[in-house]
């Protein structure tokens, strides 16, 4: 067993090393190396050694994307967790975390890691940790492992040598997780709908999943942009719609039923209708809705972000559906599932969360669900838009990202909490919540946020409203309201 030797630097290094919502993201060969890697991996081992859960085991699954020596990543994080004890799953391939996700709950793990950086530009990686429940970490796990930073030596054994041991198994992740995700759909119908459906890959993990999920099936499947490529096209792999131009075009010569788009990691859902019109993430999570609601006959409260579009609550006050509303990170969103009842849990990132599977965001069982529902209303999807609108009335959102000093949030979040204007467009404002930024929301049910990112000197300004022109004069609003401390 090879031991890593201290160097000088340590505390600066320690402290460039800081978790997120559910672990710690960084440029690759900045701060994300190999030698913080490792920092990281022994604290995790040292984590959960020192916080065992009852009813798991020692073992922990490994999985991740196709950034820049995400393999040799978490390589590296399995042999680390070997040396410390742990029998490790390591994936053979890049992987949707949602599928690490569900390993650890079906394995019964004590937990496991993702190294993956999610949307973010192609520079970053990061190191996702999984709750044994297969979900997201909570803060407290995060920053347990925080904590633990530099406290032991590392730990470190040949992914050879244990491998030949037995303490890593290389394996693939997918078909076990493909055959769970088939249970939770009416896949029957799906496999004998005929669809005819692009899928969008943003050059992520969930390249060619749809495809074998739906192979020898009546479906007809276009996967767009599914090459590996550690750059992305040159583009963010999220999923919104100014990195749609390819098959944007594409679409347009070839069109199809519908567009499924994943993120980097395959965990987020968006899309576009048939033709390579965009179809917000607000809209898919208000037809899944529905679509559970009316077609599924599914009863339960609903676990929304406070950032998600007011049709969720609409839908729910004319369907007698209690709603939760919580901070942005799904994370929150899981402590809800797990309590149980909730039939769906959403965020307007495009993650949404599903009964009777993990307590996690998956952007291909909800690729999936929308599936099943086209094949359940046999409608294009613009009819399904249209109905709801018709029924709800129309709901437009934006959000832009604004520089802002970090030592200034505390006094503008303190201003704006005290002083909410009076309306929002000439609709009063009825509701001021604190819990997660500042959320205004106006008796028409158009509103306001106001939150600053978790880790950056930038302030989120979130608006919703009837229409695109009346939207784009909310986030003047609320640039105005950042002038004022």
């Amino acid at each position: 067993m090879r031991q890593a030797q201290p160097r000088i630097g340590l505390k600066q290094k320690f402290m460039s090393i800081k978790f997120g919502t559910d672990g710690w993201r960084a440029v690759i060969a900045d701060t994300f190396t190999f030698e913080n890697l490792e920092r990281v991996a022994q604290a995790t081992a040292d984590y959960w050694k020192r916080h065992r859960v009852k009813g798991t085991v020692r073992h922990i699954i490994v999985g991740y994307d196709r950034r820049f020596l995400s393999e040799e990543f978490a390589q590296r994080t399995a042999e680390v967790l070997a040396a410390n004890g742990f029998q490790v799953t390591l994936s053979d391939r890049p992987v949707p975390t949602p599928a690490v996700s569900w390993w650890v709950k079906a394995s019964k793990a004590i937990g496991g890691v993702m190294i993956t950086a999610s949307h973010n530009p192609p520079i970053f990686n990061g190191f996702k940790l999984k709750a044994h429940y297969g979900g997201s970490a909570s803060t407290k796990l995060c920053q347990g492992v925080e904590a633990l930073l530099g406290k032991t030596r590392v730990k470190n054994v040949s992914l050879a040598i244990a491998t030949r041991s037995g303490k890593v198994k290389v394996k693939d992740l997918h078909p076990r997780y493909f055959t769970a995700l088939k249970k939770l759909v009416d896949f029957e119908l799906i496999a004998n709908s005929k669809l005819r459906f692009a899928h969008e890959a943003l050059f992520g993990v969930g390249a060619g999943c749809f495809d074998q999920l739906l192979a020898g099936t009546t479906c007809r499947v276009t996967t767009l942009n599914g090459q590996h490529d550690s750059n992305f096209g040159g583009i963010n792999p999220e999923p919104i719609e100014k990195n749609y131009a390819r098959s944007q075009a594409y679409l347009k010569k070839h069109p199809h039923d519908i567009c499924l788009v994943t993120d980097g990691d395959a965990d987020r859902i968006g899309g576009m209708d048939g033709r390579g019109n965009l179809l917000t993430t607000h809209q898919l999570i208000s037809l899944l809705l529905r679509h559970f609601v009316r077609n599924r006959r599914g009863t339960g409260k609903i676990a929304k972000a406070l950032t998600t579009t007011s049709m969720v609550d609409k839908f729910c006050a004319a369907h007698g559906l209690q709603v939760i509303e919580t901070g942005v990170g799904f994370k929150h969103i899981a402590v809800e599932q797990i309590k149980g009842g909730v039939l769906l849990g959403v965020e307007e990132s495009g993650s949404i969360g599903f009964p009777g599977h993990v307590p996690e965001r998956d952007g291909i069982l909800s690729g999936l669900m929308l599936l099943e529902m086209l094949a359940t209303e046999k409608k294009p999807v613009g009819k399904l838009l249209s109905e709801l609108e018709k029924e709800f009335g129309p709901h437009r959102y934006a959000r832009i990202d604004t520089a802002f000093p970090l030592d200034k949030r505390t006094d503008l979040m303190r201003y704006c909490a005290k002083n909410p204007p009076a309306k929002l467009n000439g609709s009063s404002v009825v509701d001021v919540r604190t819990f997660d930024g500042i959320k205004y929301v106006a008796e028409d049910s158009s509103w306001l946020i106001l939150r600053g990112s978790g880790t950056e000197p930038i302030l989120r300004i979130y608006a919703e409203s009837s229409s695109g022109p009346a939207v784009q004069k909310l986030l003047k609003l609320g640039r105005k309201l950042t002038t004022q401390v």
